[in-house]
């Protein structure tokens, strides 16, 4: 049966690019990205099936492998590469390319000889939900015409909805309701966020609904009313002086927290010990290989200012984290991979070797924050590559042939993702309200903070105590976490979206219409930074009225539910 094609690889290659785009600019906006593996799946069926007529289930699985590899590369970028950004030190295209593609690689061949042993041996132990359900859904590869239309249709109107409301500003994209003493309820009016709640469910979505009503209803009013300097303040300026200190503790305690649950049983089981590759992986003369390449590429190539020190702890940590971000995705699956977790982890870590060996300023914050980028890519690489592997291995394909397939999909997706990147920077500015980049922001106050020793300390200490509470209540921290680090706005249409989800019956094709509705809105808005790059002015209604924006996303809402249901 046929399987590593040249038609396979190109659509692929093309599925990665575009399922890149568009988590980097959902992962910018909302600090969150979502796994492309089964509308890339559905879509290599439509084409290959549909319109050839002769793609194998072979074929699609490696066109799956490709484009999932590119988005979560675009996912490990925009978590860190943009701090750089924030902080003013102005990263190139070609060194974002170097980040990607070594991140990258360390994700793919470090995950080359674990697969065995979690993959097969620990099948029972390690279910993998997404690498399962993408290879049911290549097995109903009769039923990808149905499936593809449902993501299609969710790109053409996510693209459509989006482009009204930022482009002709029919309606706004972006809308609050304010009420005395502070209270403020805010909406964004976006597909995307309202299809990440369809996939995230109810129950996590009101847990980031949660979050931000802590910090919009409980902490804002509380602070805007008895702190002396924040009683003229707006609440969007409480949140950014103080709330967003507070929801980094928050994250970073539930991150930590989220991470300790998972190594501490992997270290008693003594699971990092035996791997090895499989008579059908890439060999292990190939890893060892790679490894030392990579290694001593770090070392010396300037734009990545590391040492033979640093760059040890970067395939230390890299290695470290694969071995846990494939486990963790196996049991919980990729959706609850705290990558971020485990980068902010790198990060105070390093950041305090480095501070410490008495290096300081800009090059020391460049060195940091490269080696948590590095760790980061890697780890959510290695969670997309786990979850690939063992679709591959329920459809018996060859995973030497799927791992090949992965380092194409980091290389391509390395060559565009500072491309994409750049654009939407100069077209919305990263950090704004529009690109709000929440995990980079994040990264970059960390970094900050221990090289010029101004951190707020008592801010973020109580979003630490607040992680610790919730997970004393039993409730699952993270998600709380990043609702209360996150604007309001962007968790209330996520929890609109999770209400429509426990409303319908057909999870899979909600599943697959909210994949269309993220990366047609992520399309809106590269097609948008596009136009304002090139001077081309649309004609613009101008309109505000927060009500409309609001009767719009209940029509969002409606359409959803009968589409789905």
């Amino acid at each position: 049966m046929k399987e590593f094609t040249i038609k396979a690889v190109i659509l692929g290659i093309i599925l990665s690019i575009i399922f890149g785009a568009a988590n980097a600019y959902l992962g910018l906006k909302a600090g969150m990205t979502v796994s492309a593996s089964i509308p890339a799946a559905v879509v290599s069926m439509a084409i290959l099936r549909g319109i050839l007529r002769r793609g194998t289930i072979l074929e699609n699985n490696i066109v799956q492998t490709i484009a999932s590899a590119g988005e979560s590369l675009a996912a490990g970028v925009i978590f860190t590469v943009p701090a750089l950004i924030l902080l003013g030190l102005n990263p190139s295209i070609f060194y974002i390319f170097l980040v990607s593609l070594a991140g990258g690689l360390l994700g793919v061949i470090f995950m080359i000889p674990i697969r065995k042993r979690f993959i097969e041996e620990e099948d029972k132990e390690l279910p993998y939900p997404e690498g399962r359900a993408c290879a049911e859904v290549l097995k109903a590869g009769d039923e990808g015409g149905e499936k593809a239309k449902s993501v299609f249709e969710g790109l053409f109107f996510g693209f459509i909805y989006r482009f009204f409301a930022i482009g002709f500003k029919l309606f706004p994209d972006v809308f609050s309701f304010s009420f005395k003493n502070k209270f403020e309820l805010g909406f964004e009016n976006s597909p995307a966020l309202f299809g990440v709640g369809i996939i995230l469910g109810r129950r996590i979505s009101f847990f980031l609904l949660s979050g931000g009503l802590i910090g919009w209803f409980v902490l804002i009013p509380l602070i805007g009313n008895f702190v002396p300097d924040a009683k003229v303040l707006e609440p969007i300026e409480i949140w950014s002086k103080y709330i967003r200190y507070i929801g980094a503790g928050a994250v970073f305690a539930g991150g930590f927290i989220s991470f300790m649950k998972v190594i501490i049983p992997v270290i008693k089981e003594k699971k990092f010990l035996s791997f090895k590759p499989g008579e059908r992986d890439l060999p292990l003369s190939f890893i060892l290989i790679s490894v030392i390449i990579i290694y001593f590429f770090l070392s010396f190539f300037p734009s990545f200012k590391q040492n033979l020190f640093t760059s040890l702890l970067i395939i230390v940590f890299s290695l470290i984290f694969v071995v846990v971000s494939s486990r963790i995705v196996g049991l919980v699956g990729s959706s609850s991979n705290p990558v971020s977790g485990m980068t902010i982890a790198t990060l105070f870590t390093v950041s305090i070797i480095i501070y410490s060996l008495g290096a300081r300023g800009k090059s020391a914050m460049i060195t940091a924050l490269t080696i948590g980028a590095l760790v980061c890519i890697g780890a959510a690489i290695a969670g997309d590559t786990s979850q690939d592997l063992k679709t591959g291995y329920l459809v018996r394909a060859t995973p030497r042939l799927q791992q090949i397939g992965e380092i194409i999909g980091v290389l391509t997706s390395a060559v565009f993702i500072g491309f994409t990147l750049f654009l939407l920077h100069k077209a919305y500015t990263i950090g704004s309200g529009e690109l709000s980049a929440p995990q980079a922001t994040l990264m970059s106050l960390i970094v900050k903070g221990i090289f010029e020793g101004n951190l707020p300390y008592v801010l973020i200490t109580t979003g630490i105590m607040i992680t610790v509470f919730l997970e004393l209540l039993g409730v699952s921290s993270l998600p709380v976490a990043v609702g209360l680090y996150l604007p309001l706005s962007l968790s209330t249409p996520i929890a609109i979206g999770g209400i429509i989800s426990d409303l319908v019956k057909k999870k899979e094709k909600g599943v697959l219409l909210a994949s269309g509705f993220v990366a047609g809105d992520a399309i809106s808005g590269i097609v948008l930074a596009i136009l304002i790059l090139s001077g081309i002015s649309l004609f613009s209604f101008n309109i505000t009225n927060p009500f409309w924006g609001f009767f719009t996303l209940i029509l969002l809402s409606i359409y959803s539910y009968i589409r789905i249901k």
